[in-house]
């Protein structure tokens, strides 16, 4: 997907008009593909989940339409979660957005902090033992997982270590969409080393 430099509010908005554009570059002759996946977090609530699903469907009869965030609440009622505190890239204008998009779908945000980056360069140098020690740094008392969210994150890496120390499940944007998409396409496989969401 084409996208501006920064990630701002405005900037994630505008790539509902590039889906079409994105789709005929790798789609052309393709009728082996089972799921397509939009993959950006804050773009999937800023955009909206159904719109983005409409568009990549429409005209691929039997496809199925994703996000990030569709895989990541699938992930979180898979796992019966009902709180989390949410560890993101964003700056707090889109954490606010996350928040009020999490808590519309019936989970509750007592905690969510952003690492305030505004770039995908930026957001793709952090290294995933600082995402470990941020993880750790969200953990409550009151709250039954945490979500590490953004795409563009390398919380993948680390996500079963974080659960190791907190003892509670570790949702990460591009772990939880490896599993959505699995599951969608019928592939019902239970992977190691990718925390406890793998095990469903």
């Amino acid at each position: 997907m084409r996208m501006q430099t920064e990630c701002t509010v405005e900037n994630l908005a505008r790539m509902e008009h590039d889906f079409e554009d994105a789709l005929s570059g790798f789609m052309t002759g393709r009728n082996d593909v089972d799921v397509i996946c939009y993959n950006c977090t804050s773009g999937s609530f800023v955009i909206g989940e159904a719109p983005i699903r409409k568009k990549l469907e429409a005209g691929r009869l039997g496809i199925k339409g994703t996000t990030l965030m569709t895989g990541g609440m699938a992930a979180l009622r898979a796992l019966g979660i009902k709180s989390v505190s949410v560890g993101t890239a964003y700056t707090p204008d889109i954490n606010a957005l996350e928040r009020a998009y999490l808590q519309s779908e019936g989970i509750a945000v007592p905690a969510i902090e952003g690492l305030s980056l505004k770039t995908d360069v930026d957001m793709n140098k952090v290294s995933p033992a600082y995402l470990r020690d941020f993880a750790l740094s969200l953990d409550r008392p009151d709250v039954d997982a945490l979500f590490l969210s953004c795409g563009a994150l390398r919380s993948l890496d680390v996500i079963e270590e974080i659960e190791g120390c907190v003892n509670k499940p570790v949702i990460g944007s591009n772990q939880a969409s490896f599993w959505h998409c699995l599951r969608l396409a019928g592939i019902p496989d239970k992977l190691d080393g990718f925390g406890r969401l793998f095990q469903l």
